[in-house]
């Protein structure tokens, strides 16, 4: 990790900082003057991020990378005050077709991570008695869409986690929230679906305001919450 990023103001973790909803992420909250750490498993995307922003490669779907990785930023930056969970993999398929793999592939990108990730961070946290996780859902984790059964499982399991984090942690003074689009114009997504899919695609950098603010003082009566991000 970078070492020349000085700790000013609040510090926040963006994990999956080098995809497309991570950058816009980590840059809204460096903006807003926050210490921004991005955490990436490919330095290719952790290389986009602009100047000011410190860089973390480690992979935070394996379970035994992500304390480590959690301990170094407290080391060389600071106790996170927050910390946004972007990370993410989709795999269309029915219920009658989805194989094992495929499903594992689900659980252990848009579920697991997110509770090692506040099993990390949240003693941290708990030292200074707040904090603000946010983790990102997607309406098919809320409502039952068919054809996605595993992305829709995955999902739904983690709004259910972050509901349970949050019944445990508030206690604590950390906030646990989670963010829920419908469909983020990724580049990826603008490449792959045809033109009436993305009618109500939802930029990046929208749903990196609605993060900024579950991460801000501005909600600080939100804990529990799974704020829907569906788009016009």
């Amino acid at each position: 990790m970078s070492n020349d990023i000085p700790s000013v103001g609040r510090i926040a973790v963006v994990v999956g900082g080098g995809g497309e909803l991570g950058r816009a992420t980590a840059v809204k909250l460096a903006n807003q003057g926050m210490t921004v750490v991005a955490v990436d498993r490919n330095m290719s995307g952790l290389e986009a991020l602009p100047e000011g922003i410190a860089r973390e490669l480690a992979d935070a779907t394996d379970p035994e990378a992500v304390v480590p990785m959690i301990e170094r930023i407290v080391h060389n930056i600071g106790v996170p005050d927050v910390l946004v969970n972007t990370i993410g993999a989709f795999e269309p398929a029915d219920a009658m077709t989805t194989t094992p793999d495929q499903f594992r592939l689900m659980i252990d990108v848009n579920l697991a991570p997110a509770l090692w990730l506040s099993q990390a961070v949240a003693p941290y946290m708990q030292t200074k008695g707040s904090g603000a996780i946010v983790h990102i859902s997607s309406r098919p984790g809320l409502e039952p869409t068919a054809g996605l059964v595993a992305y829709s499982v995955s999902k739904a399991a983690l709004v259910h986690l972050t509901r349970v984090l949050d019944m445990e942690l508030r206690p604590f003074g950390i906030r646990v929230n989670a963010v829920a689009p419908q469909l983020i114009a990724t580049a990826r997504n603008l490449s792959l679906l045809p033109k009436e899919a993305l009618s109500h695609a939802v930029t990046p950098e929208a749903i990196a305001e609605v993060v900024a603010f579950l991460a801000s003082d501005a909600a600080a009566p939100v804990s529990g919450a799974i704020l829907p991000a569906y788009g016009a």
